[in-house]
């Protein structure tokens, strides 16, 4: 299901007329393309004449003394505070008119699942999603590489404690982004 029928879906969501409008929820690995995704389902949105709402979660990060409590390398502290998630969900709780999209990690954590009209999971290789970030931030590519073994192991933890792919509404896998 490429992007369009994903934007379709969520314009479909919008013209039911929601009265606490609609959330979407656009989760994956560090590197996957949520961002660009969320991006193009804003301005696609607001083409068709609705209103929309854009928020990352990457602004919903707990101070550096809560995010690193377990540890600078910690996966499991990377998992479990990185994010303030009770301003996150009130935020995302707040009426809109029309759409709200959001992108960040572990959407579909316990705490958050139950928020989103439709959540999208975009389904990328960690050898794709750090070839990536190596342009984008200048980390090491090998997702392998014990200076990526924090963000790898949390993202790990999550996949195998929440099962995105199961719960996701809609699934994008690497091809289908691309557009093959």
């Amino acid at each position: 299901m490429g992007l369009q029928r994903v934007v379709r879906r969520v314009a479909d969501l919008v013209a039911q007329g929601r009265p606490d409008g609609v959330r979407v929820g656009i989760d994956g690995v560090d590197g996957s393309g949520k961002t660009t995704l969320g991006d193009a389902l804003e301005v696609e949105l607001a083409r068709r004449g609705h209103d929309v709402t854009r928020v990352r979660a990457d602004n919903f990060l707990n101070p550096p003394e809560v995010r690193y409590r377990l540890g600078r390398h910690s996966p499991q502290g990377f998992f479990r505070d990185s994010y303030d998630l009770d301003s996150l969900r009130r935020t995302a709780l707040e009426p809109t008119r029309g759409a709200l999209v959001l992108d960040g990690l572990f959407l579909h954590r316990a705490e958050l699942a139950d928020l989103w009209h439709l959540s999208v999971f975009l389904d990328v290789p960690f050898a794709e999603t750090f070839r990536r970030m190596a342009v984008r931030d200048g980390c090491d590519p090998d997702p392998e590489h014990p200076a990526n073994a924090r963000y790898v192991g949390g993202q790990r933890l999550y996949l195998a404690a929440c099962d995105p792919r199961s719960q996701a509404d809609v699934v994008l896998t690497l091809s289908e982004l691309q557009g093959r």
